[in-house]
């Protein structure tokens, strides 16, 4: 049966899943029974730091030499999860000191970058999802008599494979998926997970530096390398289309200096306040460059045209048509610098670079040619 909790979104109602950090607590709570009872549980429960019990079946059990094993089947919800449907295994054996130990086996990856949840060389299991399968194991222990040691193992088949469409290996953590959560319940957010993920990075970006390069995706990645960009040994990271959030997580990090470099597809939303740039949340792009246009003297029928245009790329091929483009285009990048400095608020210095792939560079704001500027020890950067 299916894990019925549910959380409303707009007018929908979303099922909630468990994490995989859960799905190991559980996991080692069977094992645990079935190595000091010599019996497996048909099901497992515990309740969770959200203050939802969970309760599931064992997805399978055994027990080879002095080791006893259970695993659990990770229910992702309605969240867009790769995880969903893994099987996550927990193995239990004695040891002669009085403690709890826990370890990752295969398909948990391993850290090797410092700044995330655990130290470099531990297994990817986070402090919480450690704490939960401390509890569960403590808990069975107490409940049949026993007081010497248990060792854990947590271990994913397929993790390793499933891992590459993670973060994971971008982040540091090799050979597996993390276990992870920090409530215990997925909530069908997969927002969160990305703006997670983009903290953790800022957070070991600052280890190195004081300086920072966001970028959208792959078009920026692409842009940073022709232009050399990349070479300046300034970190680099990917921010998706969440511009506002990734600069509220600068603050906190105390960056001093942070450089904003991506498409006119992307950025031209900036112009408009736009701090999430995905099309769900809104577009405007069009209007955006019609309002500039406007404000540069284009006639109406031009307007027209823009409104019209499908593309930022077409927006700007009308725009170059008419001479208009370095005008209008010193518009929104003056725009964007805007906003950017009023979401950042003074905490750091802030600039941006805007380029269309066929265009090339489009806009380099006065801050962002300080910046750049500081870390390359040149007058200019680019030739425009």
């Amino acid at each position: 049966m299916a894990f019925e909790h549910y959380i409303r979104s707009g007018q929908k109602l979303l099922r909630c899943g468990y994490t995989t950090g859960t799905c190991a607590a559980l996991a080692a709570s069977g094992a645990v029974r079935l190595l000091l009872s010599g019996k497996a549980p048909s099901h497992v429960s515990l309740r969770t730091a959200k203050g939802i019990v969970v309760d599931v079946p064992l997805a399978g059990s055994g027990v080879t030499g002095n080791t006893a094993w259970c695993s659990v089947v990770k229910d992702a919800g309605d969240d867009a999860d790769v995880t969903n449907g893994m099987e996550i295994v927990a193995s239990v054996r004695r040891t002669d000191k009085p403690t709890i130990t826990i370890d990752g086996g295969d398909g948990v990856g391993r850290v090797t970058k410092p700044g995330l949840d655990q130290p470099v060389g531990m297994a990817a299991i986070n402090r919480v999802p450690r704490e939960m399968i401390a509890c569960a194991v403590q808990e069975i222990c107490e409940q049949l008599g026993y007081d010497g040691g248990i060792a854990v193992t947590i271990s994913v088949p397929d993790g390793e494979t499933v891992a590459q469409q993670t973060f994971n290996p971008k982040i540091g953590i090799v050979g597996g998926i993390s276990i992870l959560g920090t409530s215990g319940i997925v909530e069908p957010m997969s927002e969160k997970a990305i703006v997670d993920t983009i903290a953790v990075e800022q957070h070991q970006a600052r280890l190195r530096s004081a300086d920072v390069i966001f970028t959208p995706g792959n078009y920026g990645q692409s842009f940073l390398q022709r232009s050399g960009l990349d070479s300046l040994g300034v970190p680099i990271v990917t921010v998706s289309n969440f511009v506002g959030e990734s600069l509220d997580i600068a603050a906190s990090e105390q960056f001093q200096r942070v450089l904003l470099v991506g498409h006119i597809g992307k950025l031209v939303k900036l112009a408009g306040g736009i701090m999430n740039t995905h099309s769900k949340w809104a577009d405007c792009r069009v209007e955006l460059f019609c309002a500039y246009a406007a404000l540069c003297g284009a006639p109406q029928e031009l307007c027209r045209r823009i409104m019209d245009a499908v593309t930022t790329d077409a927006c700007l091929a009308i725009l170059e048509e008419a001479g208009l483009r370095k005008p209008v285009m010193q518009y929104i990048s003056d725009a964007v610098q805007h906003h950017l400095e009023r979401r950042a608020a003074g905490a750091y210095a802030i600039g941006a670079v805007l380029f269309s792939n066929e265009y090339g560079l489009l806009g380099c704001t006065e801050p962002a040619k300080e910046i750049i500027q500081q870390w390359n020890g040149n007058t200019s950067f680019f030739e425009e």
